[in-house]
């Protein structure tokens, strides 16, 4: 009698290939982990994006010549949850003669902000705004986090300034900013009464953000006299670079438009990822000619 044998070919086996179904759900687990983390990236970018227009609100719904103490005061005394829904903390007013600020700081410490304004001693219009924000947290591997500053501001520029005579526009340029430097530190110290030598318990975090835009304009004014010809291209889209002592990197762009000057200012992982918008800066003309 003929013995009976398990068939052969029901016991041979695939060898080096994996099954199709493994395959297939590798596929999409490998699938899932590039669109968590790509989509990761972008959110961080759009929650902290978000994050910062909540902050700056006041300062971008404030008009330089037109919006009065009245308009503003009231955007400044916002609600935990105007600021962030959920957000713990506070924001801390602070006055002077014509000028108040808003600051606030997340409760870690590693946030710290301020809308300023200063005011027309007689009509109450806004002739200065600010808005600073500074990011102290390290961010290793995730996009849209890590050590950066933010500083905008809009300035009214005085007669005097621009009716004066340059030898050069990149003399003029940098006179320009020289003003606005000048005038952030008097509303800064002699209006609010920060000490940003010796920063103390009152006014702590305006006194340490005078201290950061002290040494972040210190290394703009060096970039400036290494190369005085990049003063010409503060109006460009692109602004300029320079480097900074604390963020690494940053970039700055100045436009003139008639008699408002407009600074932006990114460094460290915000003038990556942030960048300037693009828009054209008005030409400016008589270098040698009075103003007006």
């Amino acid at each position: 009698m003929r013995q009976i044998m398990p068939s052969q070919h029901k016991d041979k086996r695939r060898v080096g290939l994996a099954p199709p179904i493994f395959v297939t759900v590798a596929y999409c687990i490998i699938a899932f982990m590039l669109v968590t983390l790509t989509g990761g990236c972008s959110t961080n970018e759009e929650q902290r994006l978000t994050f910062e227009q909540r902050l700056s609100a006041p300062y971008d719904q404030t008009t330089i010549k037109e919006s009065l103490t009245l308009d503003v005061l009231p955007m400044i005394q916002r609600s935990p949850d105007e600021i962030r829904p959920g957000y713990d903390g506070t924001e801390l007013l602070s006055k002077g003669l014509n000028v108040v600020a808003a600051l606030g700081q997340d409760k870690d410490g590693y946030q710290t902000w301020y809308n300023m304004f200063a005011f027309h001693e007689y009509r109450l219009n806004v002739i200065r705004k600010y808005f600073f924000f500074v990011d102290d947290r390290t961010g290793m591997f995730v996009a849209g986090q890590g050590r950066g500053l933010r500083f905008d501001c809009e300035q009214i520029l005085s007669e005097e300034l621009l009716g004066g005579t340059y030898a050069t526009m990149s003399d003029r340029q940098v006179a320009i900013l020289q003003y606005v430097l000048e005038n952030l530190r008097k509303d800064i110290i002699d209006e609010l009464g920060a000490d940003v030598e010796k920063p103390g318990q009152n006014n702590k975090m305006l006194d340490i953000s005078g201290m950061l835009m002290n040494q972040t304009f210190e290394m703009i004014f060096l970039k400036l006299e290494s190369s005085p010809m990049l003063a010409e291209r503060l109006g460009q889209d692109a602004g300029i670079e320079f480097e900074h002592r604390s963020f690494d990197k940053g970039k700055i762009q100045m436009v003139v438009e008639n008699d408002v000057v407009k600074v932006k200012i990114r460094v460290g992982e915000l003038s990556r990822w942030m960048g300037f918008k693009q828009k054209k800066s008005r030409p400016v003309s008589r270098v040698l000619s009075p103003h007006r």
